[in-house]
């Protein structure tokens, strides 16, 4: 498997503006809005920014579990995760190293984590259609992958790269996607982005349609920018925006 290039990376600069400018606002109103105490300002972005982090941990939960049961496993154990994020955050800790990844692993999928305490999967997987790389490959991989997000300076377009390259990757013989869609957003979160999440099983199936689908152009010997994998980055970016306009109007509403 060869990585995709960062300098490939194409998109829509006048919604990466848009979205730039609307995460701005947020904060601009937090600091120099003189009508609104900024105390009041900065609870209510907190409150929505709470929601947000709710909202992510039970419906990543809910499209995990296959039932009661897992579903309270899985969001006790990703309560824990975004809890040791949010706390690595605060102590102003970038998501930049591979033990990261153990880490929010070990978190996440406790129970595998112990049968493969900080090791890569030993077997061969498939995403839908697409093939994964063979577990030899994966420990160079990953050490490229930390490599070519240094190359990227916008935190979105960063976050939404190592999310796609990660899971073509599939490191871990368990909680792939958990571990993923966390890491992103360790990444965001840390650069003052809300959070992405997938709202339902709806949206799921295009998210892992458009991943499969991107997976499957990019297989060939020299990867290339696609229509597949432009999708993929695209609906990310859509959902990005969504969620900064729920903070938007949620905080207008606290006014």
């Amino acid at each position: 498997m060869i990585l995709l290039p960062p300098n490939l990376i194409k998109v829509d600069e006048k919604q990466l503006k848009n979205i730039d400018f609307k995460v701005k606002e947020i904060y601009r109103n937090v600091i120099f809005n003189t009508e609104i105490s900024s105390k009041k300002l900065l609870e209510s972005f907190q409150s929505s920014t709470n929601s947000l982090t709710d909202l992510l941990t039970i419906k990543n939960a809910q499209m995990e579990a296959q039932n009661e049961e897992e579903l309270a496993v899985y969001i006790k154990n990703l309560n824990n995760t975004i809890a040791f994020v949010l706390n690595e955050i605060k102590a102003q800790t970038p998501f930049t190293k591979e033990i990261q990844l153990f880490q929010l692993f070990r978190l996440l999928s406790p129970e595998s984590y112990q049968l493969h305490p900080n090791r890569y999967r030993d077997t061969l997987v498939m995403v839908g259609n697409y093939y994964c790389p063979d577990s030899k490959e994966i420990p160079g991989l990953v050490t490229q992958l930390f490599q070519n997000i240094n190359e990227i300076s916008n935190p979105l377009i960063k976050a939404i790269y190592f999310h796609h390259e990660l899971i073509r990757i599939h490191p871990f013989v368990d909680g792939n996607g958990r571990v993923t869609r966390i890491a992103k957003n360790w990444i965001l979160m840390y650069e003052l982005y809300p959070p992405i999440f997938i709202k339902d099983n709806i949206e799921k199936k295009m998210y892992i349609k458009s991943l499969n689908d991107s997976f499957k152009s990019l297989q060939s010997r020299d990867p290339q920018w696609n229509n597949n994998t432009s999708t993929f980055f695209q609906q990310e970016m859509n959902r990005v925006l969504q969620n900064i306009n729920f903070i938007i109007n949620k905080m207008s509403s606290n006014e």
